[in-house]
């Protein structure tokens, strides 16, 4: 009986114990949860919101170089506000560990910032890829001019990196050359995947390479993509179509299609077991950048 109710009260309770485990800012990392001013505009005139952010830094003053870490987009939108803060912690220490801060910003309509979602690319059969790239690449404008004027941030030693829609939305972001941007790494970026009704066939992939070469025509910095054979979002046809585009349109960089990971290739950076498989990559793309000061 005593051992029953210890149980109970045992169940009771974890969903406390896991919410406040969540909540807690990890000290070790100088967790920080900030709010990104930005400028919207519109018919009515220019309006101030706050994306809501998460800063992680190493331990002393620094000066750092900074990455830019962008979020996806999950494929049903009910399931937008759960991204919270996109606290991904190993794979945020990977690039703490190599000597980054990382600002972690949730754009407008996601997790904890909310509010109206500005990246609707409008229907499958005729995707406006074009439009929805340049909503996201504002908010990831926005949180690099925030955040340079940190003390502890090299202005002219910016990353941007992101998976699925945010690495789209980098790729957006990086077309629009802001100043001390370094490169840009896209973890099996897109729009449009999906995975469960149509495995590697996106929405309207043509309208994706037209927009590609848009973005990379005005792309000054080399981009690593990376992505796996078995990608259930966006099929290694398509994305090698993609590249081909960046390339014909004068974009620098290299593919790398990774063999056959788990059930879905689009986890690879997600997942802790593809670690070790894309941070040798990203160590040899550093090595590339001359930024080998801050490696491991």
């Amino acid at each position: 009986m005593l051992r029953r109710y210890i149980l109970i009260l045992v169940f009771l309770f974890l969903p406390c114990i896991v919410l406040a485990d969540d909540n807690e800012l990890l000290p070790d990392l100088n967790e920080e949860i900030i709010q990104v001013p930005m400028a919207i505009e519109s018919i009515w005139g220019k309006k101030e919101i706050q994306l809501t952010a998460t800063i992680f830094r190493p331990q002393g003053s620094g000066p750092f170089p900074l990455i830019i870490l962008s979020h996806g987009n999950p494929p049903n939108a009910s399931d937008r506000p759960k991204i919270g803060r996109y606290r991904i912690i190993p794979q945020i220490r990977e690039f703490i560990q190599r000597g980054f801060a990382v600002i972690v910003p949730i754009r407008r309509g996601y997790g904890v910032t909310g509010g109206a979602f500005a990246e609707d690319y409008g229907k499958c059969s005729m995707a406006f890829y074009y439009d929805a790239g340049l909503e996201a690449a504002k908010d990831i404008i926005a949180t690099r001019e925030y955040a340079i004027k940190l003390p502890y941030v090299i202005p002219k030693s910016v990353l941007l990196v992101g998976q699925s829609a945010g690495g789209f939305a980098s790729l957006a972001a990086a077309s629009q050359n802001p100043p001390g941007l370094l490169g840009v790494i896209n973890f099996a970026g897109g729009r449009g995947g999906r995975p469960k009704t149509h495995p590697g066939e996106p929405c309207s992939p043509e309208q994706m390479a037209i927009t590609i070469s848009k973005f990379a025509r005005n792309i000054k910095v080399p981009v690593l993509w990376h992505y796996a054979e078995n990608d259930k979002y966006f099929g290694p046809h398509h994305v090698k179509s993609w590249f081909a585009a960046f390339q014909n349109a004068g974009g620098k960089g290299r593919l790398i299609i990774q063999p056959p990971f788990g059930e879905d290739g689009h986890s690879i950076f997600s997942s802790k077991r593809g670690i070790p498989i894309w941070t040798k990559e990203i160590d040899s793309f550093f090595n590339e950048l001359g930024i080998t000061s801050y490696s491991k």
